[in-house]
């Protein structure tokens, strides 16, 4: 099955963005946060790690998707950005983090040979688009500020969208199970373990305790459990499969009806109306 992802280059007004912006609770909102901090370096490497094998492709239809993918993926990183400058004006220090991890990073892509940071690649795509369905199916962000709830609907449908492209290249360029194996495996443990570092060192910075109302813990561990029992078991469970490929899952449908409902809230200066 074809499909092209189509760039898009909508933009998100943060500065009334409210620190604890995932109803109104702390350690909830770092969480997130966490995740976000790691999108637009990840995002890079991604580009970094197809692109290198751009002129190894001779299926023109693969080469376009390729390219629609690399819009896309800047646009994420532009937007997820603009947001960590909002946590700067709310004083939070982000650039701690995000020099150990750009470096740490950077350094582990330079020692890993290119099939393998494709292969990563290929397996972090995967884990997004889960994450991304489940995000547009499971009402996650129903009491998230309307703003971050867009950008996160609007980043998880076109994640949707891509979601085969790192694939279908690793399959045309390197098609080796152990290799794929080994991408998911390490993939797997950088996203988790990046993701993990950056929630706690916010969290640190506003020395925050167990605390919260009854209903917002009990409803932040249904969703650890949604996250853990659908995102990852469930990944692990469809990448294993040595006949796996993304669109096996039909859930393009979900993307499109995303798109068209944001693109309609968006005011001009990117606020949800």
């Amino acid at each position: 099955m074809s499909h092209r992802p189509q760039p898009r280059h909508p933009r998100f007004d943060f500065s009334e963005l409210p620190a604890h912006w995932f109803a109104g609770v702390p350690r909830l909102t770092h969480v997130v946060n966490g995740l976000n901090l790691i999108f637009p370096h990840g995002e890079r490497f991604f580009v970094r790690s197809v692109k290198h094998y751009l002129d190894a492709l001779d299926d023109p239809e693969l080469e376009a998707q390729v390219r629609g993918f690399f819009g896309q993926e800047g646009s994420h990183a532009r937007e997820h950005e603009a947001f960590f400058r909002r946590l700067e004006e709310q004083g939070y220090d982000v650039q701690t983090f995000l020099r150990f991890y750009t470096r740490s990073a950077l350094w582990l892509e330079g020692h890993f040979p290119p099939s393998l940071n494709l292969a990563v690649t290929a397996a972090a795509e995967h884990f997004t688009a889960t994450l991304g369905e489940h995000i547009l199916t499971d009402g996650i962000l129903r009491e998230a500020d309307p703003v971050m709830r867009d950008l996160l609907r609007w980043h998880a449908a076109e994640e949707i969208e891509h979601k085969a492209v790192a694939y279908d290249v690793l399959m045309k360029v390197h098609p080796s199970y152990p290799n794929r194996m080994l991408g998911l495996c390490l993939g797997s443990t950088l996203l988790v373990g990046y993701w993990l570092i950056g929630s706690v060192m916010l969290m640190r910075q506003e020395k925050l305790g167990i605390h919260g109302r009854r209903r917002l813990r009990k409803d932040l561990r249904r969703q650890r459990r949604g996250v853990l029992r659908r995102v990852f078991l469930g990944g692990f469970r469809d990448y294993v499969r040595r006949d796996f490929h993304p669109m096996d899952h039909d859930n393009l449908h979900l993307a499109a009806t995303e798109i068209e409902a944001i693109s309609k809230r968006l005011t001009p200066a990117g606020r949800a109306a």
